[in-house]
């Protein structure tokens, strides 16, 4: 498996985004839901990265560079390859980017029953935190960073 940088305007990115958001929008109220539409994460202050295995993408994470912490966004996983490492492979390459873009600290927001992501974002050094940036508290967000 590698992780690349990717375009989430390209068809692949398009899948995997679409996955998300659809994920998201049957599990949590509009109000709830925080994802970055295609054209936001295309953006110039954020890196779009995909996992592929094969030719054939698997999952993808973005980092959003914000004024003095870097925002984890998008992550996503094909569930078929949940459990296989893919999420900790984005992880990994997006730290690896973040300290190559001398960010020191890492947020993000979460669903409060993502139980699998929670985990993978504790695994990676992620404690919870109160709210940040234009977040206001909510019943299903969870806050977390991690300082690199």
């Amino acid at each position: 498996m590698r992780v690349r940088r990717g375009d989430p305007r390209s068809p692949e990115g398009r899948a995997l985004l679409g996955a998300s958001h659809a994920f998201l929008r049957a599990k949590y109220p509009p109000e709830a839901n925080h994802f970055l539409g295609v054209d936001a994460l295309a953006e110039p202050h954020v890196a779009f990265l995909v996992a592929e295995e094969g030719g054939e993408a698997l999952g993808c994470v973005a980092l959003a560079r914000l004024d003095g912490y870097g925002e984890v966004k998008s992550l996503w996983v094909d569930p078929a390859r949940r459990g296989a490492g893919t999420g900790a492979a984005l992880m990994d390459a997006l730290e690896r980017l973040a300290r190559a873009q001398g960010i020191a600290v890492l947020r993000l927001e979460t669903g409060d029953d993502l139980w699998e992501a929670r985990r993978l974002y504790r695994r990676h050094g992620f404690a919870e935190r109160g709210p940040f940036g234009d977040y206001g508290a909510g019943r299903h967000s969870v806050f977390m960073e991690r300082r690199l």
